[in-house]
């Protein structure tokens, strides 16, 4: 019977020694990247919020109608 234990160990071990170049070089970020994500964002939330706004007053509105 084969010892299926033993590669499986092996390749856990091996997962854990094997060295990982790309953790150790540098990231570099522009500012202007992020500066125009948080613009987009902004605008997104505040797009989102007017539609909410306008959509619970038609609602109320039309809820008002109703009732009265």
């Amino acid at each position: 019977m084969k010892n299926v234990g033993l590669t499986v160990k092996e390749k856990l071990v091996a997962k854990y020694l094997v060295k990982d170049n790309s953790h150790s070089s540098a990231k570099s970020t522009d500012i202007n990247v992020l500066l125009n994500r948080v613009k987009n964002n902004q605008k997104n939330e505040t797009r989102k919020k007017l539609y909410f706004s306008a959509a619970a007053s038609t609602g109320l509105i039309l809820f008002g109608l109703i009732i009265f």
